[in-house]
């Protein structure tokens, strides 16, 4: 028997749909909200991108979600400033809906707080407004010694029926379509003895796959150097993106540099022009959030 019209019909929506996707003239960006990064990927990285955020402690990680989801808020709400805060490399870059914030030890005063203090009144407001927030730290203490008032719970009961990495999965199922999401960070999830570290890495893995659905763009962070070499390999390969944040110090001074560069990137790094392949020294100011101070080649 031949198929239905509304069948046919059906299965052909869906052949558009994957034909369309697969089209590399529709690859559509989101922005770092990095100007200078952004002119060099072409507008930001892939939509749907599941993007690992690898540093040095006090390397940049924090301070780069911290000023892509800001200035994304600042032109959710302000549109006419789009070019000025995001650059014309963004012009024709698609922004997310919102920002998901997921946090495990860390509460939703402790960042705004953090914020607040590290860059002006335009970028926190934003940032606080358009924020969704999610905190497990409930439930990432729940087995240890830190008692329910510290962490706020109001109901401790609920905390302990509620497994972290499934938590993650439920939040992220219910908001993370078209949205900037940040987990933070990878780091606290690999500390607790709550969660196996393979258990960890199938569920990067599984973001990696559904991130394609949701849109937007995702950020995990991840200290460097904190898990075994063998299993942060494993993480850096189950994602799509990894920029990867460090120190430098000169040779006879004692002066630091924080630098930032792309580890691995498939649908990015291709298109670079070799001089283009770079690290990039960082620094962060006030108003202007993490920026590019120059390109330094990678040899």
């Amino acid at each position: 028997m031949g198929d239905s019209p509304l069948t046919s019909e059906r299965m052909y929506s869906s052949e558009e749909t994957l034909n369309a996707s697969l089209d590399p003239l529709a690859l559509r960006k989101v922005p770092t909200g990095i100007a200078d990064l952004d002119s060099i990927v072409g507008g930001g990285f892939p939509e749907g991108c599941l993007v690992l955020l690898l540093g040095d402690i006090g390397a940049g990680t924090q301070e780069y979600v911290y000023t892509a989801a800001s200035k994304i808020a600042i032109v959710r709400k302000n549109p006419e400033l789009r070019h000025y805060f995001l650059g014309p490399a963004c012009d024709a870059s698609v922004l997310p809906d919102r920002i998901c914030y997921v946090t495990f030890s860390r509460s939703r005063e402790a960042i705004l707080q953090e914020l607040g203090a590290s860059f002006n009144a335009e970028f926190f407001y934003a940032f606080r407004d358009l924020t969704v927030f999610r905190d497990f730290s409930a439930s990432y203490f729940r087995n240890s010694a830190i008692p329910s008032t510290w962490t706020q719970q109001e109901n401790p009961f609920e905390a302990r029926s509620e497994n972290v990495l499934e938590g993650l999965v439920s939040f992220l199922d219910e908001n993370a379509r078209g949205a900037m999401v940040v987990v933070d960070s990878l780091t606290d999830l690999v500390e607790t003895e709550a969660v196996e570290m393979r258990d960890l890495v199938t569920t990067v893995k599984g973001m990696q796959r559904a991130s394609k659905e949701w849109g937007g763009i995702t950020y995990l962070l991840l200290t460097r150097g904190i898990l075994d070499k063998r299993f942060e390999q494993m993480v850096v390969d189950s994602v799509d993106g990894c920029l990867t944040f460090e120190w430098r110090t000169y040779a006879r001074s004692s002066n630091r540099q924080r630098y930032m560069y792309l580890e691995k990137f498939t649908s990015v790094l291709p298109h670079l022009p070799r001089d283009k392949i770079a690290r990039f020294p960082t620094m962060v100011t006030s108003n202007q959030g993490l920026v590019v101070v120059y390109m330094e080649r990678i040899a």
